[in-house]
């Protein structure tokens, strides 16, 4: 595990914060809780079942971890209640609510969270990204003042002179296909914000384009031209510049010849993507070929913290995202 990770496991440890785990049924789980159960950088609740416990725990040490089953817990019809007022507007039920929080415990996982019972959630092992973001966009929904969900890879590039001594934040990486100017804005400015979170330095936001400031013409350029414009106007806390250039928003000497006078250019430690495409691409690409350690998507706009695991993660990758996590529920 990097020296991030451990660092992020001692931010978490100051200021202890309860994570949920729903994945009761993924043997990858349990080795998860016995490894932060011994480090103690967070407080667990495992949802489960006396069944799923017996039949995938492999006789994992929980002594200390909450285990919670849906079946018999006093607050599952509060819950409920809760949840099928939440959702009144779609026609549900309170008896559709507690069946599906019954048996969907990624659900009950974010009503935890909801509630206050938990401060966040780490699941995505055994789900794809749809299944664990769906509950916490109907249940959770989005962080004061903020308008949309969007995700983002922490990256760690190895022996690496460019950004904030080789991290960067990537966005968005894992959800938002298409973004509009508007979107992208929004993009940048939470990107600066978890990036302050997570490294602790000043961000530097580059919007990244096949061109740098006016270098070629296209509708592709104009999107991230309103969109450095509109970022500007609403995170006026933040160095934003663009449209660059990976080069010219990475490279210092590309930077003063491609964009001079400019406060990012050459010096970017938070890279913003124009589309999920590109940014699907430029995050494998440096995760394989600089051999990066990349984690993520690590969602960001949620009300209350809940992050997807890659459903071929191990019991370690978990544990990583875990401490981020709770480094992110420390507010």
């Amino acid at each position: 595990m990097s020296n991030y990770i451990e660092e992020m496991k001692a931010k978490a440890a100051e200021q202890k914060k309860t994570i949920v785990l729903p994945e009761s049924n993924d043997k990858r789980t349990y080795k998860a809780v016995e490894q932060i159960k011994k480090e103690g950088f967070a407080n667990l609740i495992l949802i489960a079942s006396p069944e799923d416990i017996a039949k995938y725990s492999e006789g994992a040490d929980l002594a200390g971890v909450t285990v919670v089953d849906p079946a018999t817990d006093p607050r599952t019809t509060a819950y409920a209640e809760t949840f099928a007022e939440l959702r009144k507007s779609k026609g549900m039920t309170y008896e559709q609510a507690l069946t599906i929080l019954k048996t969907d415990y990624t659900y009950y996982g974010v009503m935890m969270v909801k509630m206050g019972d938990a401060d966040g959630m780490v699941s995505g092992a055994c789900h794809s990204t749809a299944d664990t973001l769906r509950p916490c966009l109907q249940i959770l929904k989005t962080a004061p003042g903020v308008k949309m969900v969007s995700s983002f890879f922490l990256m760690i590039v190895p022996n690496c002179e460019y950004g904030e001594n080789g991290k960067f934040v990537f966005a968005d990486c894992g959800l938002e296909q298409n973004p509009t100017p508007d979107k992208l804005a929004t993009i940048a400015g939470t990107s600066a914000e978890s990036f302050v979170k997570m490294v602790g330095a000043e961000p530097r936001v580059a919007l990244l384009s096949h061109s740098t400031k006016g270098s070629a013409k296209h509708d592709d350029v104009t999107k991230v031209v309103e969109a450095v414009k509109i970022a500007k106007e609403e995170y006026p806390q933040y160095k934003i510049d663009g449209e660059l250039q990976l080069d010219a928003a990475i490279v210092p000497s590309v930077g003063a010849s491609k964009a001079p006078g400019s406060e990012v250019a050459g010096h970017a430690n938070v890279i913003i993507f124009p589309d999920l495409d590109a940014g699907n691409i430029g995050y494998k690409l440096v995760q394989r070929l600089a051999h990066a350690e990349a984690y993520g998507p690590i969602c960001q706009g949620l009300a209350k913290p809940v992050n997807d695991l890659s459903r071929g993660c191990s019991a370690e990758d978990i544990v990583g995202v875990v401490a981020i996590t709770a480094v992110q529920a420390q507010g």
